[in-house]
């Protein structure tokens, strides 16, 4: 799954590519990847080693990946990537990147000199955070994502119904109550060791990608690391593009990817706000035949009735029009849903007019 990319004219699509992430994002095609998520670099600033109270060391990020000499050098760093990052988004490409206080607003800032649009930043809440051993700060118990559009006219995705769905049905707010990765996800090197310190769970990219993605989408991870967007991308249906310059990391993404199984087609249908789904006239539903001009429809309530005409409008009590515009008149309302207010009979039973809608985007959606 590894590959060496130089000059690359295609995109090496579910393929980890071994190398620096800017060399390879400029290499890649302009204007080919739908979503960009990253994990960049903290720049913790460590000072020595951790220790907890019974002096034993923490496993803390002290990798020389997260070492950089000055906040000058660390701020050069972020621009080049997140400027080759910009250059790979399509036109309404979006970016999500993770940080801590350490670094998290400097990457804010670049962002902005960049030329991406912010659309939201979200709090990852840990629900079990590892405790502040030196007792001299607060309890670093979240992170955040900058969610961001490449530009202010992005027409970026966002899957609105399907995170509400998530949440049991109401509204996905901006901070995500989730598992730091531990247990059973928690990655081991051959000496048992964690494979990487900061390995994200795969319940955080899960709500990222079916928030802000559709199947089929290409999403690139330029810090790849062991590679959880690559898994959660494979199993969602989406393509990936991993890029990681650890020969380490490399060889645990891809082993585990290799195991991940891609859920089936209808898994990964997710909820969709009806007004994203197919327009369909209601004449259009005369035209098939599904219902005949002179029946008669009848409102929900059965205290109204109307007849079908020829060019797909109703007429009713010296009220003709649209199927809205019958409704409101009927009802004495400002406005109806034409959709949900009328119904029609077959075989005795009253049926919604919208099952015939349904129908027809049914199979709009399989050509």
């Amino acid at each position: 799954m590894t590959k060496h990319v130089k000059g690359a004219e295609a995109l090496p699509l579910n393929q980890i590519i071994a190398g620096d992430c800017i060399d390879v994002m400029n290499s890649l095609p302009a204007a080919s990847v739908d979503l960009i998520f990253a994990d960049p670099p903290y720049n913790l600033q460590l000072k020595g080693d951790l220790h907890r109270p019974d002096n034993s060391r923490v496993d803390a990020v002290d990798d020389h990946w997260d070492q950089f000499s000055s906040f000058r050098a660390y701020d050069e760093f972020t621009a080049a990537w997140l400027k080759a990052a910009r250059r790979l988004l399509k036109p309404n490409g979006a970016i999500w990147v993770i940080g801590s206080y350490h670094n998290i607003f400097r990457v804010g800032a670049a962002l902005q000199n960049e030329g991406f649009w912010i659309l939201n930043d979200v709090v990852w809440r840990k629900s079990n955070p590892m405790p502040n051993f030196r007792g001299k700060r607060l309890t670093n118990a979240h992170e955040t994502m900058i969610w961001a559009g490449k530009s202010e006219d992005s027409k970026y995705t966002f899957n609105y119904e399907a995170l509400k769905a998530l949440n049991e049905g109401i509204q996905m707010r901006s901070d995500w109550v989730l598992p730091i990765c531990n247990g059973h996800e928690r990655l081991k090197d051959s000496k048992g060791d964690k494979a990487h310190p900061t390995q994200k769970p795969e319940s955080l990219l899960h709500r990222v990608l079916v928030g802000s993605t559709n199947p089929g989408d290409v999403v690139l991870d330029p810090f790849f690391g062991t590679g959880t967007t690559g898994a959660v991308a494979k199993m969602l249906g989406r393509e990936f593009i991993g890029i990681e310059r650890e020969e380490s990391y490399r060889t645990v993404a891809a082993a585990r990817i290799a195991k991940v199984r891609k859920f089936d087609r209808e898994a990964l249908s997710v909820s969709v706000s009806k007004r994203s789904e197919p327009r369909v006239p209601f004449g259009q539903l005369v035209e098939r035949g599904m219902l005949r001009p002179g029946e008669e429809l009848f409102s929900m309530n059965q205290r109204h009735k109307a007849k079908v005409r020829a060019d797909g409008t109703l007429i009713g009590d010296d009220v003709k029009g649209s199927i809205h515009q019958v409704g409101a008149a009927l009802e004495g309302a400002p406005s109806c849903n034409g959709w949900t207010y009328w119904c029609f009979k077959r075989d005795g039973k009253t049926v919604p007019i919208d099952v015939l809608r349904q129908q027809i985007r049914a199979e709009m959606r399989e050509q």
